[in-house]
């Protein structure tokens, strides 16, 4: 499993790995990085898919990566939790590619779970950001961590 899921394993699930369904998008490399905008058509459809299970099931939805990294972009990436935190869907879609290269990549990890969320009914709460930066030239990796309730 990639390190984005040992993390989860790990940290939040605290070694007691439950039944899920690991999704993994290649957002890193080319040529067939999913676009913004399919990554939140992505979303869109595992919402009703979950809602479509006859069980009544708590279902949790993961995602892992962090925002503007390798040069950290403190604007950019508020400008993407506010769209999510606004449930803005057709914002996210719309996010500028170049901006969604390299580490910054792993922003659109998050789009699928803050779509599902949000068709599900449930508005983000932002736990907190935190600009992790290794040098006076703007490097390193900027961390978001959110809920939906």
């Amino acid at each position: 499993m990639p390190h984005a899921f040992g993390f989860v394993y790990r940290k939040i699930m605290r070694d007691r790995v439950l039944p899920h369904v690991p999704v993994v998008l290649n957002t890193f490399y080319p040529p067939n990085q999913p676009r913004a905008a399919r990554c939140v058509a992505l979303g869109e459809a595992i919402a009703p898919a979950v809602a479509s299970w006859p069980d009544d099931l708590r279902v949790a939805i993961v995602a892992s990566g962090g925002l503007s990294h390798f040069v950290i972009d403190e604007e950019f990436d508020g400008k993407v939790l506010g769209l999510m935190e606004a449930g803005d869907r057709g914002g996210l879609a719309q996010l500028p590619e170049n901006y969604l290269q390299s580490g910054s990549s792993e922003i659109k990890n998050w789009l699928p779970v803050a779509t599902a969320a949000q068709a599900a009914g449930l508005r983000m709460e932002l736990v907190d950001y935190v600009p992790c930066y290794r040098s006076k030239a703007g490097t390193g990796n900027a961390m978001g961590f959110a809920v939906w309730q």
